[in-house]
């Protein structure tokens, strides 16, 4: 509760703040409560929408004493782009694209969740190498988004060496998406009961070479920033939340697993054939900037793991196809819709009425570079869902923003944001 107000000064000056358009846009009482406070060397600060240290529309309330923030709100809804109601108005198969612009940093792993909610809505079964397939470009998509929010952390705090080194890898990564389904960015890649296409076996042998090199590249990384003073007094014991703090809030991913907390669904919730891989999960006890820096670096070197093991399955263990043969959910190749009367007619059903689930309700939820990201479905028995959520881990990991800013330099904002790692595509849903 705010303290009284009784100088003349303060009270005109508040007056003043209710009159602008600042105080007209924000009606919550703790939005309000930072401009009726008493002390006349606060200032109240707008850090965003359009400021590029805030990774997208991201606007900061924050209120200073001096350079120190008293309190920050942090504001989503900038960049709303209406996901979940328009997969309301579409077929379930015609909202896989829109998973795209979700975490629009890992599209290939935003694809495979959807696919698996439809499909344990649906009742469908997926082959083994299908399966092999979305965890070797889900894992792909972790290492891809870890680096580059490695390199924009670092970019933050002022290190630009490190942001151009890890694009650089990143760049590898898409040229090898290109080679995998055609697109670099917006991949669009699986399909209710397996994925578009299989993996070429040069495609297979060139991820190899590329993953036998990461580790010197992932080396150079380490030493550029791991041990540079500015760098480590930037990051270390900023940002801070406690273990109980991160659980309360919801926190997932890196930004959890930075507070001491081991949790990650590929491991405590195993889905595909992530119960079969050997790799560890990566936790930091301090909860500050630099434990969730370093949680993603070391995370990079578990998806390594992952993926050489998923590679030997592919390219010497799982063969077979990488469609379900379920012709009333799952579209067939166009060679067979343009050859066969009966595929013709169910691509017809299938893309003009879409997948008909049963009537209930469904969650499913992966483990996504920034952590659980769900889809909870609710069918009516139609090509349509009558509901779906989309729980995205950008989204409840902004939540801590408050909590780890208060009592921060102003200039440590744009720090603990980076550290959280936060895509404004899937926050503002």
């Amino acid at each position: 509760m705010s303290t009284p107000i009784t100088n003349t000064a303060t009270i005109e000056r508040v007056e003043k703040l209710r009159q602008s358009k600042i105080l007209r846009e924000v009606q919550d009482k703790d939005t309000v409560a930072m401009f009726e406070d008493p002390l006349e060397n606060d200032m109240v600060l707008n850090m965003g929408p359009q400021h590029p240290a805030t990774h997208g529309v991201l606007r900061v309330l924050l209120r200073l004493d001096g350079e120190r923030v008293v309190k920050c709100i942090p504001e989503l809804g900038y960049l709303h782009r209406g996901f979940e109601k328009i997969a309301e108005n579409m077929t379930y198969h015609e909202f896989i694209p829109h998973t795209d612009r979700l975490d629009y940093l890992s599209p290939m792993s935003n694809n495979v969740g959807i696919a698996m909610a439809i499909e344990k809505a649906a009742g469908v079964d997926v082959p083994e190498r299908g399966v092999w397939v979305r965890m070797c470009v889900a894992e792909m998509a972790r290492i891809s988004s870890h680096l580059i929010a490695l390199g924009a952390t670092a970019m933050d705090v002022g290190a630009m060496t490190l942001f151009l080194w890890t694009f650089t890898e990143r760049e590898k990564l898409y040229d090898l998406f290109e080679r995998i389904c055609g697109a670099r960015f917006t991949t669009s890649y699986t399909r209710i009961g397996g994925v578009a296409n299989d993996i070429p076996d040069d495609v297979l042998r060139d991820i190899r070479a590329w993953l036998n090199h990461l580790p010197v590249e992932m080396d150079a990384f380490n030493k550029l920033v791991a041990r540079n003073r500015i760098f480590i007094e930037r990051m270390a014991g900023v940002g801070h939340i406690t273990a109980d703090k991160a659980v309360a809030l919801g926190l997932t991913g890196p930004t959890l697993r930075g507070c001491g907390i081991a949790r990650d669904l590929r491991r405590d919730q195993p889905y595909m054939y992530y119960d079969q891989m050997d790799f560890d999960v990566i936790t930091h006890n301090d909860g500050d900037c630099y434990a969730r820096y370093t949680c993603r670096y070391n995370d990079i070197k578990e998806s390594m793991k992952i993926l050489h093991q998923v590679l030997d399955k592919l390219q010497y263990g799982a063969k077979g196809p990488i469609l379900a043969d379920d012709p009333q959910n799952v579209l067939a190749s166009k060679a067979a819709i343009y050859t066969k009367m009966e595929e013709l007619i169910n691509d017809f059903m299938i893309i003009n009425f879409g997948v008909m689930p049963p009537k209930g309700s469904t969650y499913t939820a992966i483990e996504s570079p920034k952590g659980e990201l769900g889809f909870y479905i609710v069918s009516d028995g139609t090509g349509h869902p009558w509901k779906l959520k989309i729980r995205s881990p950008s989204s409840s990991n902004l939540q801590a923003l408050k909590h780890m800013a208060e009592g921060s330099m102003v200039s440590d904002v744009v720090a603990i944001i980076g550290s959280i790692d936060p895509v404004m595509g899937e926050a503002d849903k």
